[in-house]
């Protein structure tokens, strides 16, 4: 019983042999499963060795500790640390140090990359002030080192709405929308053509270290006796003092070749010059652990300020040169990759040539198809037209003997009816002569009865006075002388009675005669009157028949048409004629 109680009290005290790690770098995160007894600089060389990085010296595992921040000590054991007591532990995989001349200094290009993500943070988060010019440059060279080449088919506008590339102040400095910050981003982006990753990584780094806050690291102390507030800068080059609302410019520097020792006791920092003239310079910082990170820092610059300037180790050697050798199999990599994207791109632009052309031949064969098609519809259309016409010009050679027939027949009936209205002409002439003739033997005759009339009238008035004569003779007793009696045709005819008394007795045989005469002259004239209107209204239907024909044969064909006119021309005066003509006979 109780060996089992001592084993039980055994597995309580046992502690676990490893501990759980998460490191963040700028880009990744990695956990590790370390052991209890690892010290710092092997926790360290862990992640070196993970991310392939041989430039340690720069870099450090930071840690947050109270209302500040620690850096892990390679010599100690984790644990035994103020690290967070988490699970896993958190650490932030930084660079502590900054090198004085990046392009110089840099070797690898995981180095490099690490130094570009955490100085484009630390800008962005305004910890390293920068211009609104140089904001906008840097923001170009991040973009190319981000998207590669410029192209305008590809990033189009807008392709830069979601990357933070300028610090908030610089956006709240000018009144400006994202798209007109993008403009001007991209026009410099434009401009960085053919520059790689690393080469726009370099580029960035080697504008940022010209920065007044580059690599600065500020800490609030106080100047000896008059309790003055201060920053103190620790950087590369040296030691800095500061106004608390300056950290721009420097109100005093220190640079490492110029300073012989740095020591501090408790709260108290003292530097002591090279020059053992010039005044010792003394400052304070209220907190312990703040204290010994300045002292940390300034060690840790001040061997690399001396390290710079010796001879590079085997190590810095070997690694420059096999820098130096991937650089230049880089190079010529990227020089074959150009070539090759030059020719691709050619290849590209070839085969972009050839299908365009390959589309230009297919629309113009298609075209030509549609015209080849058209063509046989227009020929077949054409051959239509053409039998259409051919039955059509048969149809009219047919028509047009036809016509030339009727012509001729049109002809040889002008031609008689022209004779006919000749002799119409001449009738109607002949009529009209015979007319004037019976107008003038009408005249005469109506002369001669008027004559006969007024002799008639005189011999009866020749009467009356005998009658008269006579009756006054009878009357008395004695003889009376008779003249002899008259001759001819109009004396009346004289009787002496026997018995002593004398008769005369006109005839009425001469009157009647003469009016017998008269009425059968009358009879004669109406008779050959009738006769003649009824030749003038024969006459005139026939003229009217062919008025009639002429009109009809004038609406077919206008071969007639002069004809036509002189008909016309010559009617009016045959109307004129008859209606005269009839007027006299009337």
């Amino acid at each position: 019983m109780a060996d089992f109680t001592m084993s039980i009290l055994g597995l309580k005290k046992k502690q676990p042999k490893t501990f759980k790690v998460k490191v963040s770098t700028m880009d990744a995160e990695m956990e590790f499963s370390c052991e209890v007894k690892w010290k710092g600089k092997d926790l360290f060389d862990l992640v070196c060795r993970t991310i392939g990085l041989r430039e340690t010296w720069f870099f450090g595992l930071r840690y947050t500790v109270k209302d500040t921040y620690a850096w892990l000590k390679p010599d100690k054991q984790v644990l035994d640390q103020e690290v967070p007591k988490d699970s896993p532990i958190t650490f932030n995989f930084l660079a502590k140090f900054f090198p004085e001349k990046v392009e110089d200094e840099l070797v690898q290009e995981i180095t490099q990359h690490l130094f570009f993500l955490q100085v484009k943070k630390q800008i962005l988060d305004e910890e390293i002030f920068c211009s609104p010019e140089a904001s906008v440059l840097l923001a170009s060279y991040a973009v190319q080192a981000k998207y590669g080449d410029y192209d305008p088919n590809f990033h189009k506008p807008g392709f830069l709405a979601q990357d933070e590339l300028l610090p908030k102040r610089v956006l709240m400095q000018y009144q400006m929308t994202s798209d007109m910050w993008e403009e001007k981003i991209t026009a410099w982006y434009a401009e960085h053509r053919s520059i790689t990753r690393d080469e726009a990584e370099m580029e960035y780094l080697k504008i940022a270290q010209d920065l007044e806050m580059y690599g600065v690291s500020y800490f609030s102390i106080t100047q000896n006796k008059r309790d003055t507030e201060l920053l103190l800068g620790v950087d590369a080059q040296g030691l800095h003092i500061y106004s608390p609302n300056n950290k721009l410019s420097p109100n005093k520097s220190f640079p490492w070749s110029g300073i012989r020792n740095i020591s501090y006791s408790e709260k108290e920092f003292t530097i002591k010059p090279l020059d053992k003239k010039k005044e010792v310079f003394k400052f304070y910082s209220s907190q312990l652990r703040v204290n010994k990170l300045i002292l940390q820092l300034c060690i840790g610059n001040h061997d690399l300020f001396m390290r710079r300037r010796k001879v590079d180790s085997i190590e810095v050697q070997q690694m420059k040169a096999q820098a130096k050798e991937e650089k230049a199999r880089k190079k010529v990599e990227r020089q074959i990759l150009a070539r090759e994207k030059q020719m691709r791109e050619e290849a590209e632009r070839a085969k972009e040539e050839m299908e365009r052309r390959l589309f230009l031949l297919q629309d113009e064969a298609r075209m030509a198809n549609e015209a080849l098609l058209r063509s046989e519809e227009t020929a077949d259309l054409l051959a239509e037209k053409a039998q259409i016409a051919e039955e059509e010009a048969k149809l009219l050679a047919h028509k047009a003997a036809e016509a030339e027939h009727d012509r001729q027949r049109l002809e040889v009936t002008a031609l008689k009816t022209k004779e006919e209205k000749r002799l119409m002409e001449q009738k109607m002439r002949e009529a009209e002569s015979l007319a004037v003739k019976l107008v003038e033997q009408s005249e005469r005759r109506l002369k001669e009865a008027d004559h006969l009339k007024q002799d008639l009238n005189e011999a009866k008035d020749a009467e009356r006075r005998a009658k008269q004569k006579l009756l006054e003779i009878t009357k008395p007793t004695y003889p009376v002388m008779f003249p002899p009696p008259p001759t001819g045709p109009e004396s009346p005819d004289m009787t002496v009675d026997m018995g002593g008394s004398i008769r005369m007795d006109f005839k009425d045989s001469d009157m009647k005669r003469l009016s017998m005469e008269i009425e059968r002259e009358r009879l004669e004239y109406m008779e050959k009157s009738k006769h003649l209107q009824d030749q003038l209204k024969e006459l005139k239907s026939e003229i009217e028949s062919l008025k009639l024909e002429e009109q009809q044969q004038a609406g077919l064909y206008s071969l007639r048409t002069g004809q036509s006119e002189h008909t016309s021309l010559f009617r009016p005066m045959s109307f004129v004629k008859i209606d005269a003509f009839q007027k006299g006979g009337a």
